[in-house]
């Protein structure tokens, strides 16, 4: 990697590097490794380098969330914990930093646009954190959660919010609406897994019995609650947009 390509990407995230090759790692995709060394070895690419990240990350936001709500209960702050970690929230991150400029590709990953995909971008993003805090220390790594993933999202939630903060329980919400409307109670299933054990996706299949039938929502994300959540989201919108059988009057 050139070396102003580095300069670039250090005065992004406002870290300079000691070691210079641990970026240059937690760039390099195991499709580069490998194809420039049949014995590539683990310490080759970005992969060991994700899962620390992914670690390093979940400590940081934690933390910060304890910080800055206190008064929140067990609850409120892993549905916010699950959000900044998520796969759709880090992508994005990603993308701001334009992190699939500097990644180190093999040549089938870039044929197949491997600089714009979700997933090596999220996984870059998480190795790029794991390099800085191999480099200078938690409090390093600290300030680029705080400064590129924490406080960006959090502020745009309040803003959303109108200053305060929505942790809404869409599952307890389905709920109290079907028991509203004197109709069966919910079923979950998740019916998908994929990734690896520390990046996994699970899939949540919800099934709602209504006056007009079953309904079906499906729901990707990193955990299962988060899943469950979102198609409980999705199934709310929808309910709240048809009318209440309960409400109906007599048939003319």
């Amino acid at each position: 990697m050139k070396s102003e390509a580095i300069s670039a990407l250090e005065e992004e995230i406002g870290h300079r590097f000691r070691d210079p090759e641990l970026l240059v790692r937690a760039l390099t995709h195991s499709s580069h490794a490998h194809e420039r060394e049949s014995g590539a070895s683990a310490r080759d690419d970005n992969e060991q380098l994700e899962f620390l990240g992914d670690a390093v990350l979940g400590f940081v936001v934690s933390q910060l969330l304890c910080q800055r709500f206190p008064d929140f209960h067990e609850g409120q702050l892993s549905k916010l914990r699950a959000h900044l970690v998520s796969a759709r929230h880090l992508g994005g991150v990603a993308q701001r930093l334009e992190l699939g400029r500097f990644l180190r590709l093999g040549r089938g990953e870039e044929r197949s646009g491997g600089r714009a995909k979700a997933a090596l971008l999220v996984n870059a993003l998480e190795a790029l954190l794991a390099a800085v805090y191999l480099d200078a220390g938690l409090e390093a790594a600290h300030h680029l959660v705080r400064q590129r993933i924490f406080e960006p999202e959090i502020g745009l939630l309040q803003k959303q919010a109108g200053g305060g903060l929505a942790t809404t329980d869409h599952k307890s919400a389905l709920q109290e609406l079907l028991q509203a409307r004197a109709l069966p109670p919910p079923r979950y299933t998740v019916v998908m897994e994929h990734g690896p054990d520390h990046r996994k996706v699970f899939t949540v299949e919800l099934r709602v019995r209504s006056a007009g039938g079953e309904q079906v929502y499906r729901a990707p994300a990193s955990t299962k609650k988060e899943a469950e959540q979102d198609a409980a989201r999705q199934a709310l919108e929808h309910l709240r947009g048809a009318p209440d059988p309960s409400r109906a009057g007599p048939a003319q």
